[in-house]
């Protein structure tokens, strides 16, 4: 199977074009012919290639990478981030999973936590979850507002748009400054998440995996979706797109995602520093002496 068949553009929330979840992106969509064994060609060789260009983007040290990560629960961000990154150098790269705000976190305002945890230029950095958090959950939920502590005055009837206006310009920002953003949201269906919470259940090893908040949070489905695609309509941007990968099938989901890092990155044009004539020359006096011991 090769890789070079499957557009990525297929996936993309092309910005200014509003989009729906469920009808435009079908969660269950599979890549034809992909057989185990020749997913699991497909990653390995995709995986290798990411390897290869992290070397090259920490030797040529100018950009960094920022991969965000969302999903309703039981998509498989986890297990995605686990088999696409499995290449990578952990020197290189830190994964940062994003929680309820602690105390500290809510004495602050909602980027600076995140803002924390950039990548350095050179390196990977992957948010298991994010910001996004601020347009998603806290919508659902808008009593967490309370939490933050806001002042009166920003709470307007403008306030989602104000956030994903705030949040699209510390993207721009980022990205003016040589970080890139991937922004990758895995699209499960709601049968595919009662499945998954059922396996979760029924089979010891993955209890911990589920609680009873998993279940309270499967009654507001349907709202998420809606304010998922609101965030994606409003925050889809030429700088900073989404795309939107079906989660259904993570075989397809896994290979998706890493061709969606790998064309992202190959797209940054990396190449190791040429070094200067007088340090090539040092070069060879170093391998001459180190020849003649």
């Amino acid at each position: 199977m090769k890789m070079k068949d499957i557009s990525i553009n297929e996936f993309l929330a092309k910005p200014g074009k509003k989009i729906k979840l469920l009808s435009d992106y079908d969660p269950k969509y599979q890549i034809k012919g992909l057989t185990p064994e020749l997913a699991e060609q497909a990653l390995r060789e995709s995986t290798e290639k990411i390897a290869k260009m992290q070397g090259k983007l920490f030797a040529q040290d100018v950009y960094g990478v920022l991969i965000l990560f969302q999903a309703l629960d039981a998509a498989g961000k986890d297990g995605t981030i686990a088999h696409v990154m499995s290449g990578i150098n952990p020197q290189g790269c830190e994964v940062t999973a994003f929680k309820s705000p602690s105390h500290e976190e809510l004495d602050h305002d909602y980027l600076w936590r995140c803002a924390r945890k950039l990548p350095e230029r050179g390196r990977i950095g992957i948010f298991n979850r994010s910001y996004y958090e601020e347009v998603l959950v806290v919508r659902v939920h808008p009593e967490m507002l309370k939490r933050q502590k806001l002042p009166k005055e920003v709470m307007t009837k403008t306030f989602w748009k104000d956030r994903f206006d705030q949040i699209n310009n510390f993207e721009k920002y980022l990205v003016d400054n040589g970080i890139e953003v991937i922004k990758i949201f895995l699209n499960v269906s709601k049968n595919e998440q009662k499945r998954r919470f059922l396996k979760r259940i029924e089979n010891p090893e993955k209890n911990w995996k589920f609680s009873a908040g998993d279940l309270q949070e499967r009654k507001y489905f349907d709202e998420y979706v809606k304010v998922y695609e609101d965030c994606i309509n409003n925050t889809s941007t030429k700088w900073a797109p989404w795309y939107v990968v079906p989660a259904d099938h993570k075989p397809s989901t896994r290979i998706i995602v890493s061709e969606i890092i790998g064309s992202r990155i190959k797209d940054l044009n990396l190449h190791f520093p040429k070094v200067s004539k007088e340090a090539s020359a040092a070069l060879l006096k170093a391998r001459a002496e180190l020849e003649t011991e």
